[in-house]
């Protein structure tokens, strides 16, 4: 018999950064010279449509921020949580893979795309995530905690386990998404039966 495979463990939110890496008010230029940020609190950023191609944040929290349209071309996201940010059309799809986890809260993230990530148990707490793409990613035991989904694509996305008890405006397909031990309301269930048309009263 195979081992079973653990769960992964969620990875706990960073939340203690040491003063000197507290960054307020920062834009692109600031960043330059830079190839790494550890331990980081970044503060009112305005790093929209800079280029973050190959930089590594690790442990990091990027809290009331701009990075919309920011190019992620290879850049390592490793346990970085976002607080009341914009993120509008994120690529996060260009992402490194190796140790790739985040965390949002309270973000817009329209258009944002995480086509073909592997993050299970990411938690997404009152996010504007409508039109993102999570075609081909596994989201097993994900929480999309007062969301608003509409139009957001899911497509061979592996959803076991994913808490859509909040999540508003979703619709998807059980013939091409695995959704075994995924949470809805009786409400959110019309968004899964959506497509054979039945008449729910």
């Amino acid at each position: 018999m195979p081992p079973r495979r653990k769960p992964a463990s969620t990875l706990r939110k960073p939340d203690r950064f040491p003063e000197e890496n507290v960054a307020t008010g920062w834009d692109a230029r600031h960043l330059l010279g830079h190839t790494e940020f550890e331990e980081y609190h970044f503060i009112n950023c305005d790093f929209g449509g800079a280029d973050l191609s190959r930089l590594r944040f690790s442990e990091c929290l990027f809290e009331r921020c701009n990075l919309a349209a920011a190019k992620l071309a290879g850049t390592a996201l490793q346990n970085v949580a976002f607080a009341d940010c914009k993120l509008l059309g994120l690529q996060f799809t260009a992402c490194r893979d190796m140790l790739f986890g985040v965390h949002f809260d309270q973000c817009q993230l329209r258009y944002a795309s995480f086509a073909g990530r592997t993050m299970p148990g990411t938690r997404f707490v009152g996010c504007h995530l409508e039109d993102a793409d999570f075609a081909d990613a596994d989201l097993a035991n994900a929480v999309f905690q007062e969301c608003a989904l509409a139009g957001a694509v899911f497509q061979n996305t592996r959803l076991p386990g994913v808490d859509f008890t909040t999540a508003t405006g979703f619709i998807i397909d059980p013939e091409t998404n695995p959704l075994q031990g995924a949470k809805f309301t009786l409400h959110g269930l019309l968004g899964v039966v959506a497509k054979f048309g039945l008449v729910v009263e």
